[in-house]
Parts: structure tokens; sequence; C-alpha cells
């Protein structure tokens, strides 16, 4: 897989260099024609994981709030000639320009979730998220444990499954699964969990 550099390295690691991507891509069980969105694509592996590995056709959207990381993604589609690659920049709960209403089959955050928390902005990222999604699709949310410890967000932008599901279902979303274990191996056992939900109507 072809790597990018951007200005993400600037704001945290990469999660390709800890969390194996096909751990949690392959629960996802791509029919291979969707439309999926890499929500905080970040340095883009994962939407070229989905690109190269998961769709046989449909389209990849790559969002993120930094226009160094688009910018690079840019690059990587001018140079590899793809056609059904699309990069925006937005800052979610403000809304994702150029996205059209129940668009969306599947929405993937790694790592991205806890920064709503931080900035008080979970209603409003998830509104986005009900407007772009089609009934049926799916939003999946991979992010850390509500642990206290030293590798990851503070303690208080964490969110317990629990949490996630009552905000989700304000939205018109049901949880259709949930993996806690699931991420990097650290001594206090598996570092994240993954939460599926399905946009009802």
């Amino acid at each position: 897989m072809a790597k990018t550099q951007n200005g993400h390295r600037a704001h945290g690691f990469s999660s390709e260099s800890f969390l194996d991507s096909h751990e949690f891509l392959d629960i996802l069980n791509f029919k291979g024609d969707e439309v999926f969105m890499d929500t905080g694509c970040g340095d883009g592996h994962v939407a070229i994981t989905v690109l190269n590995e998961y769709l046989n056709s449909g389209t990849v959207y790559a969002v993120d709030i930094y226009d160094a990381s688009i910018e690079d993604m840019e690059n990587y589609k001018l140079k590899n000639n793809i056609k059904n690659l699309i990069n925006i920049c937005a800052d979610i709960p403000k809304g994702i320009n150029g996205v059209e209403d129940s668009s969306i089959d599947i929405v993937l955050m790694v790592n991205v979730f806890h920064g709503f928390k931080a900035s008080r902005q979970i209603d409003e990222a998830i509104n986005e998220f009900s407007r772009i999604t089609k009934t049926g699709g799916r939003v999946a949310v991979m992010d850390y444990k509500k642990w206290e410890v030293p590798k990851g967000p503070k303690f208080q932008m964490r969110s317990s499954p629990d949490e996630l599901e009552e905000a989700f279902n304000h939205h018109n979303f049901k949880k259709v699964y949930l993996n806690e274990e699931i991420g990097e191996d650290i001594s206090e056992g598996k570092s994240h969990f993954l939460i599926i939900f399905e946009k009802v109507n």
C-alpha cells in the first residue's frame, strides 16, 4: 500500500503504526459496491486499503479537517489515476460540503470520535452523520476504551459504548454490533472497542 506524508503526523501518530486496519475492516462485511467514508482520514491508509482491497466498484470519501491530509490524498489520487476517491476538507460538526443527504452506505471513524467529545460537539457530529447516511446504512466508531491509561486521549475525552449508544439513539440510529476486544494489546487488555450503528429512518 502506498503511504502518504502529511500534516496529520503533527497532530498524532498514524493509527497504522499500532492498529491492524484489516481487523476492523473485515468486520464491516463489504459487498464491494458501497459508498464508504473514512472520517478523520489522516494519512489515508484506511481509505487506500478500502479502495485497493475491499471495493470492486463503489466510491470512497476521505474526509479530514486538516488541509495537508486532503492535499496529500489528492496527490495520491492524481498520481494513481483513481476515479472513485473523493477527498474533502471539512469540520464535520459544521457540515461536510459536497456530500448529499442519504448518500453514504458506511461511515467509519477510527480514533476520531473522542475529538467531538473534547469539543462538546457530539450531537452536531452525529446529526451530520444522520444526514449523510442512507436508511439502513451504518456508522462504525472505533475508539479508545474509557480507561485511565497513558496512551491515547485524556480520560475525560473518552466515551463508553453505552454513552455512544445513548447519543446515537437520539439521532435515529440503533446499535447492531459491539466488539470490546479489539485493537492494540496493552497491559490492561485490548485498547479499543468497535461499535456499529444502523440508521433506522
